[in-house]
């Protein structure tokens, strides 16, 4: 069923200090920062609740490897979630609040994606309660398509060492490179759970067409809510641009500074997913993200540790 040649997902217990980091750790590009500095709010309850729903899953999984896989990947996911509610500390500590963001993005996996399927209580019923798992495992397939593409993106990047505090860019690239370490177990697992392939791409491209405007959504809103809160007017002025105008300027940034991935390669990115041949393990390269994570700052010291 695999695409995919054998490779154990180990998880990598790091630790990262971020007492010096400064609050635009791209130097000279708050744009960029506040944008990325997003992820932090948005990933530690989505990667917790990945592990719920996985962990859901796992009886239902008939295959051995895609079931070590499938650990693998909630033990790898459990440790982003605590390196990004640690950045949460960092944001604090440069006088920036996340609750008002984190409490919708709490609510948002907790509730609306919780055990009761869009929240509502009378809609909990055993007989749909295979059919809403297969459901958020198919939402986490999509999820990581972005993750994937994106940890490719950053193992490609070469502006953030020259530009960006080292820590901050340890975290961001070690997490991203484990993201390519394990791009193809979030689909392998829906393309598992689905009893038809039809079934499978019909659902994959129905899941995707929600999934890619709310993403877009929430990171512009991530971006929004800490640009309002930066020390400097001018910097004030993104927390009240409107997505569309957030949009525009991600895709000059991008293309400028290289700093992040520009709009239009998540178009293209999100495009490549519509094809029936898609396959994740086309989206990126293994060894080179495991040759990051043998020079990792981070990553090393887990090892040594």
């Amino acid at each position: 069923m695999s695409h995919t040649q054998r490779h154990q997902i180990l998880p990598r217990k790091v630790q990262f200090d971020f007492a010096n980091t400064p609050l635009h750790w791209l130097r000279d590009d708050p744009f960029s920062t506040h944008v990325i500095n997003g992820i932090h709010m948005l990933l530690p309850a989505g990667e917790l609740w990945f592990c719920r729903v996985y962990n859901q899953a796992l009886p239902m999984v008939t295959d051995d490897a895609l079931r070590e896989d499938v650990q693998g990947f909630i033990r790898q996911e459990a440790i982003h979630s605590r390196a990004h509610s640690k950045a949460q500390s960092y944001l604090e500590a440069h006088g920036l609040s996340v609750e008002a963001y984190v409490t919708r993005i709490e609510w948002l996996f907790g509730t609306f994606l919780g055990e009761a399927p869009f929240g509502m209580k009378m809609l909990q019923r055993d007989v749909w309660k295979k059919q809403w798992l297969v459901f958020r495992v198919g939402v986490i397939a999509a999820i990581e398509h972005f993750t994937g593409v994106l940890g490719q993106w950053a193992m490609d990047n070469e502006s953030w060492e020259r530009n960006g505090d080292a820590t901050m860019v340890d975290l961001f690239k070690w997490h991203l490179a484990e993201e390519v370490e394990h791009r193809t177990v979030a689909y392998d697992l829906f393309e598992h759970l689905c009893r038809t392939q039809l079934g499978f791409y019909v659902s994959r491209q129905a899941l995707m067409a929600i999934v890619f405007p709310l993403f877009v959504y929430f990171i512009s809103e991530g971006a929004r809510s800490l640009a309002k809160q930066d020390p400097d007017p001018e910097t004030r002025k993104i927390g009240r641009k409107l997505i569309p105008q957030l949009l525009l300027q991600l895709q000059r940034v991008g293309k400028q500074t290289e700093n992040v991935p520009t709009f239009s390669f998540l178009v293209r990115a999100t495009a490549r997913w519509v094809s029936p041949r898609f396959h994740p393990i086309h989206e990126g390269d293994t060894e080179q993200a495991l040759a990051y994570l043998a020079r990792s700052p981070a990553a090393m010291a887990a090892a040594e540790g």
